[in-house]
């Protein structure tokens, strides 16, 4: 990749954030509640975004969120998120969410998604935001995807026809 003069590395766009699941985070079950733990995977999404950005940024789309295993109450969850590719005004971040039981040292991937936020000045007003650099193989097969990604959110949103993602397109020729 290219060094451009705004480039930001994926380890300058990262943050880690820890919840432990308390009795008013979960549910009958004593399961940790779905709508909050995309609430906190949008506060560690944000943060990365803003990292990026050095900006106010708003949540634009998330992708499909499946869940896996239950998190219980009194789980420690760890989220890693992490700017997956800057576009002109947006970004993809890309989220991982583990889940630990400290007193049995039990501890598993529970879920993964990707959102995307939309970098806005003191008005509003969406603007550029830096491009990124990736540097590890990992973090390339996430840049490279991640326009097949957004042509797939702009069909989905009705703001892109199919015909004109290309990428996506290429998948299947």
């Amino acid at each position: 990749m290219t060094t451009q003069n705004n480039a930001k590395k994926p380890s300058q766009s990262r943050t880690i954030m820890n919840e432990m699941v308390l009795p008013n985070d979960t549910n009958t079950l004593q399961n940790l509640m779905g709508g909050r733990l995309l609430h906190f995977m949008d506060i560690a999404a944000a943060i990365a975004a803003q990292k990026h950005s050095s900006k106010t940024v708003v949540t634009a789309s998330v992708d499909s969120v499946s869940f896996g295993k239950s998190i219980k109450l009194g789980d420690v969850v760890t989220l890693q998120a992490e700017v997956s590719r800057a576009f002109n005004t947006s970004m993809e971040v890309y989220i991982k969410v583990w889940a630990e039981n400290i007193p049995t040292g039990e501890s598993f991937l529970s879920n993964e998604a990707y959102y995307t936020f939309v970098a806005l000045d003191r008005n509003g007003s969406a603007v550029k935001v830096p491009a990124l650099e990736p540097e590890t193989e990992e973090e390339v097969k996430r840049f490279e995807g991640a326009l097949r990604r957004r042509q797939l959110r702009l069909i989905l949103a009705g703001k892109m026809k199919p015909d004109e993602a290309t990428e996506l397109k290429a998948l299947f020729v």
